[in-house]
C-alpha cells in the first residue's frame, strides 16, 4: 500500500524547511531508516529516513523547494502490501481476509462504525537537535487513551542543549508509550503510538472462499511478533546523522566504510572514533539496549548519577573554555548607592505583575552602553586565532540557576532597547529558564555574559568564560559598608564588587580595566548614563 510520508517536528518552532537533496529517485528501492533526503532548517542540516521497506512512489518536492511540517514529504509503497486495481490496499498472502501489519507497526488499519477506519501510527522521536542521537523522557503530558489535538504537546524532553516538547502529528487517540519517565528515548525510535481516524471506508470486507463475509472477531488472524532480523549494512550511502558525517569529513573518513553500531548499520560518533583508532565497533547489547537507569547504587550505598542533558553541555562546554582559552581575572569595588536609589523610585513607578524591575536592567544597558567604546568586549576570535571578529549585536547573556542546571539565555540588541524594554524582556527570559522552556536560539549568539552570584552569596568570584565570547563579569552581592566621604566622613554604601575574567589573547589588562571604569561611572552615577542614552 502506497502510504505519504508525513514531514514530522524537527526542531522546536520549526514549521518549514528547505529540501537541499533528494537521496532516492521515483521509484527505488529503499530499507527501513535508510535517508531518503536531506532538509535545511534555520538551525541544522537534517537526514530524513524512511519508516519503512519498500518503493517511492512519489517525491513532492523538487530540491530547493520549502517543504512543510506536518505535510507530506514522499510516498512510499510498503513491502508486504500491494495496491488493487481499485486503489486500495490489499494483501500479497493468498489469504485476503488476513489483517497486515507494517514493518514497525506503523499503520494498522481497523473498522470503524462511525469514521470508517483508524490507523495506528508509531511516532518516530525526530532529530531535534543538531549531533542529538537520544535524549531524556521527562515528563509524558498525555496519558495512554488520552485523546489528543495536532500539536498538542504530547512527551516533554531533555537534550544536552534544552527542554524540548514533542507535538502530536495529528487529532487521535494515544495507545502506547514506549519509554517510561526517565529512560533515554532513540531518535528515529518510536516514542510514542497514536491511533488517527482516516477516511470513511467504501471498500466491502474480504469475501471467503465460500463466498461468506468474514464479520465475526474469531476469523479475524492475530498479528505475529516481528522477527527480529540481524544488522545490515546498506551498500552506498551510509546511515548517520549530519554531525555524524562532518566528524567523518573532520577525520578523513569515508564513513561508507565505517561498520554501524545502530540499527540497521546506523553509524554513530563512536563508531567513526573507533574506525581511526582501528579497534572493532561496539556492537549493541541486550543490555545496552535498555535504558539507563536514573540512579544506581553500589553495594556500599554510594549513589552513582549519570551526567546527561544540561548538566553534560555545561561540563564539556566549560572543560573546553579552560582549556583553549587563557583567562585572566580583574577585580574592582563599585558603590551603587545613587543606583539602588533610583531603580527603588523607578521600582515604586513602573513594576508590575508581569515585570521585574530589578538591577540588573540598568547593568545591562550601561554594558552595552560601554561596549560602543571597545567593542572588542564584543568580538570574536576564531579557533587558531588569526581572526578578529568584532561583533554589531549586543547580546548580552545571564547566567540563571535553572532547575534542570546552569542556562545562560541572552537579550538580543540590547543597544536597541531602554532599560524598561530589558526588565521586560529579562522578565520573561527568567521565568521560561526556570521552567525549562528556553530556546536553543535564545541560548546562542551571546556578546558577553553576566553571572550574578551575589543573588545566592559570595562577593568574589573567578568565572569561566562562555566560549565563544572573551569575557565575563560575575557580581558580587551587595553589602552595606563603612566608607569615607570627600570630606573625610564616614558614611554607610552601598558596595558591589565585581570580578572580570578575560581572554587573554585578546583582551589585555588595560583593556578590561578601561573598560570597567566607563562600565562603573555609568553605574555610580547613573546621570551619565541616562544623558549618553540615544
Amino acid at each position: 500500500m502506497a502510504k505519504d510520508f508525513i514531514l514530522p517536528d524537527i526542531g522546536e518552532g520549526i514549521v518549514e524547511c528547505e529540501l537541499m537533496e533528494w537521496m532516492v529517485a521515483e521509484g527505488d528501492r529503499v530499507e527501513e531508516d535508510q535517508a531518503i533526503a536531506d532538509v535545511m532548517t534555520d538551525k541544522a542540516l537534517v537526514s530524513i529516513p524512511s519508516p519503512h521497506a519498500g518503493v517511492i512512489t512519489k517525491l513532492y518536492y523538487d530540491k530547493g523547494d520549502i517543504a512543510a511540517v506536518h505535510k507530506p514529504l514522499f510516498q512510499i509503497e510498503v513491502d508486504g502490501e500491494q495496491t488493487g486495481d481499485d486503489g486500495h490496499s490489499v494483501a500479497e498472502s493468498s489469504d485476503k481476509s488476513s489483517d497486515k501489519s507494517s514493518d514497525q507497526a506503523a499503520s494498522v488499519t481497523a473498522p470503524s462504525a462511525a469514521s470508517g477506519a483508524t490507523q495506528i501510527h508509531d511516532f518516530l522521536l525526530p532529530d531535534i537537535g543538531e549531533g542529538i542521537v537520544e535524549c531524556e523522557l521527562m515528563e509524558w503530558l498525555a496519558e495512554e487513551g488520552e485523546a489528543v489535538k495536532e500539536d498538542q504537546p504530547v512527551a516533554e524532553v531533555m537534550t544536552d542543549k534544552a527542554l524540548v516538547q514533542i507535538p502530536a502529528i495529528a487529532d487521535g487517540v494515544i495507545v502506547k508509550h514506549y519509554c517510561a519517565k526517565g529512560q533515554v528515548a532513540q531518535v528515529h525510535k518510536p516514542l510514542f503510538a497514536i491511533e488517527i481516524a482516516t477516511e470513511a471506508s467504501t471498500e466491502q470486507a474480504p469475501v471467503s472462499d465460500t463466498g461468506s463475509t468474514a464479520t465475526s472477531s474469531d476469523q479475524t488472524q492475530t498479528i505475529a511478533p516481528k522477527t527480529v532480523q540481524p544488522k545490515t549494512v546498506r551498500p552506498g550511502k551510509a546511515l548517520a546523522s549530519p554531525a555524524v558525517r562532518r566528524l567523518a569529513r573532520i577525520k578523513g573518513v569515508d564513513i561508507a566504510q565505517v561498520p554501524g553500531s545502530g540499527d540497521k548499520g546506523r553509524v554513530y560518533k563512536q563508531d567513526i572514533e573507533a574506525f581511526v583508532k582501528g579497534d572493532q565497533p561496539v556492537q549493541a547489547t541486550a543490555q545496552a539496549a535498555e535504558p539507563l537507569a536514573s540512579t544506581t547504587v553500589s553495594s556500599q550505598q554510594d549513589k552513582v548519577e549519570p551526567i546527561r542533558g544540561v548538566k553534560a553541555a555545561m561540563a564539556k562546554a566549560m572543560t573546553q573554555s579552560v582549556s583553549t582559552i587563557p583567562h585572566f581575572t580583574y577585580c574592582e569595588e563599585f558603590d551603587i548607592t545613587e543606583l539602588v536609589a533610583l531603580r527603588n523610585d523607578m521600582k515604586a513607578r513602573y513594576q508590575t505583575d508581569t515585570l521585574k524591575l530589578s538591577m540588573m536592567p540598568f547593568f545591562i544597558k550601561a554594558l552595552s552602553e560601554s561596549i560602543k567604546q571597545f567593542p572588542v568586549m564584543n568580538a570574536r576570535v576564531n579557533d587558531d586565532c588569526t581572526e578578529l571578529t568584532y561583533v554589531a549585536d549586543h547580546n548580552i547573556g545571564l547566567a540563571v540557576d535553572s532547575p534542570i542546571g546552569l542556562l545562560v539565555p541572552n537579550i538580543k540588541q540590547c543597544q536597541n532597547k531602554s532599560i524598561l524594554e530589558i526588565a521586560q524582556e529579562l522578565t520573561d527570559i527568567i521565568n521560561q529558564a526556570r521552567a525549562g522552556r528556553l530556546a536553543p536560539t535564545q541560548m546562542s549568539g551571546g556578546s558577553i555574559s553576566i553571572s550574578n552570584i551575589g543573588a545566592i552569596g559570595g562577593t568574589v568570584a573567578t568565572p569561566i568564560i562562555n566560549k565563544p565570547e572573551v569575557a565575563i563579569v560575575a557580581l558580587g552581592r551587595t553589602q552595606t559598608l563603612p566608607r569615607f566621604d570627600d570630606a573625610g566622613q564616614v558614611q554607610a554604601r552601598q558596595i558591589m564588587q565585581v570580578s572580570w575574567s578575560g581572554d587573554h589573547r585578546v583582551i589585555d589588562g588595560g583593556t578590561i580595566a578601561r573598560f570597567n571604569n566607563l562600565w562603573k561611572s555609568f553605574l555610580e552615577k547613573p546621570q551619565t548614563l541616562l544623558v549618553n542614552l540615544r
